[in-house]
């Protein structure tokens, strides 16, 4: 009895991880696995310390006692596999190895379970804190003991392959973490009752030093990409990682582009202070926006914004969306104006919307990586909002048929580098 008390506190450790897991991300299926694998771990801990060693004859029912542990296992390679299928895979390396041994490993554990309903006695008193370490040498120790280890190295085997592909930093430092973790979690149900949760603690705080080291960076990525994503964009980075949500491919979608009229004027004329603050509630004011209808703000340059609609996520109503927005961003620069009228020159906004097959994707080298759209409907944005003045939207033919919208058809404009002259509409 003198080490229940350390077996259920290490126990209320894991719970109170897995609770934080839990609500710090309840959506991903990623937190949900390894909130699962740590309270299963807790609740093992606890049934493990306080009723198999007071048992001098185990029940036949005492083999289900080995079920959480039995969930902790899976529910590790759970993670594990969660993790493995958010990161990016290189081009012809073969991710099936892996994903085998990560259901190897959780057939082992499923093994050890029936292995625990077969002899309960066996685990109770050959394998489970051991008396003294001649234990070890006795066939009834290796009967729960190879299940064990085979899920242990499965999993880490699969790490390994995993860190080849060489993840990011943040997510290099979780896996590193977890591979450190695990051997000390399960060392704990075997080793003495007196320093096997000792075992525990030390595995739980280096999985605690690496998922807090994990989330910090994760949030500083948040937070800076919060301010150029969408939020549902941002949902799909959580869920499948940053380079699954922004892989290369084409796609169907609107491009917003828009810029301030007169600003040329009102920098040259204005303090760079009251630009800077200008500018700070112009982005605010677009970024409110963009969100709000799901688009994605590919570039700010001075006082010009890129605006995609349909991309990292297609949407079937990009068209409709597009045309919404830049009514709305109209609509909210309007109303700041005003402010600015006080500071210098007038200043307003010009719009300009176009619709077109556009190829998407990562650029950039290992210091600095960009989300790039390259494809005609981008560059004709850039030139209707060029045109645009003050108050003005002008949107191209495919977005104004795509949204039903109503709008004035324009003469054609000659465009530099389209080999006819383009048709659009003014709202």
């Amino acid at each position: 009895m003198d080490y229940l008390i350390p077996s259920l506190l290490v126990s209320i450790v894991a719970v109170g991880m897995a609770l934080a897991f839990l609500s710090a991300d309840r959506k991903s299926g990623t937190s949900r696995a390894l909130a699962l694998a740590l309270a299963a771990t807790g609740l093992s801990i606890f049934l493990n310390g306080y009723l198999v060693p007071g048992a001098h004859e185990n029940p036949a029912w005492s083999g289900w006692l080995a079920l959480p542990e039995t969930i902790a296992l899976i529910a590790m390679l759970e993670w594990l596999l969660r993790v493995r299928r958010t990161m990016p895979v290189p081009e012809g390396f073969d991710t099936r190895v892996g994903d085998r041994l990560q259901r190897l490993g959780q057939f082992s554990a499923v093994v050890y379970q029936l292995f625990a309903l077969i002899w309960p006695e066996i685990r109770a008193h050959q394998f489970l804190h051991l008396k003294s370490f001649d234990t070890m040498s006795q066939g009834g120790f290796w009967l729960f003991a190879t299940p064990v280890l085979t899920t242990v190295l499965c999993g880490l085997g699969s790490l390994l392959l995993l860190l080849n592909r060489r993840p990011e930093l943040a997510e290099r430092i979780r896996l590193l973490a977890f591979s450190g973790a695990v051997p000390f979690c399960v060392a704990g149900l075997v080793l003495p009752a007196d320093i096997g949760p000792i075992s525990i603690v030390v595995g739980e705080m280096i999985l605690l030093v690496g998922a807090v080291h994990y989330h910090v960076l994760q949030g500083q990525r948040g937070l800076f990409m919060s301010r150029f994503l969408s939020p549902e964009v941002a949902r799909l980075v959580s869920h499948a990682g940053l380079q699954a949500a922004m892989q290369e491919r084409q796609l169907t979608l609107s491009v917003v582009a828009c810029d301030l009229r007169g600003f040329s004027r009102f920098a040259s004329e204005v303090p760079s202070g009251r630009v800077i603050q200008v500018l700070r509630e112009y982005y605010d004011a677009v970024g409110q926006v963009v969100a709000q209808y799901g688009g994605t703000i590919k570039d700010y340059a001075g006082d010009g914004v890129l605006v995609l609609v349909g991309a990292p996520i297609a949407l079937p109503d990009h068209a409709a969306r597009a045309v919404a927005l830049s009514h709305q961003l109209r609509a909210a620069c309007e109303a700041l104006v005003p402010r600015w009228a006080a500071l210098g020159p007038r200043l307003g906004l010009g719009v300009g919307v176009a619709t077109g097959s556009v190829t998407v994707g990562v650029i950039g080298g290992s210091a600095r990586l960009e989300y790039t759209a390259v494809g005609a409907a981008v560059n004709l944005a850039s030139r209707l909002c060029e045109q645009a003045g003050d108050g003005e939207i002008l949107i191209d033919r495919q977005t104004i048929q795509l949204a039903g919208a109503e709008a004035q058809e324009r003469a054609p404009i000659r465009f530099k580098g389209f080999d006819e002259p383009v048709a659009h509409f003014g709202v």
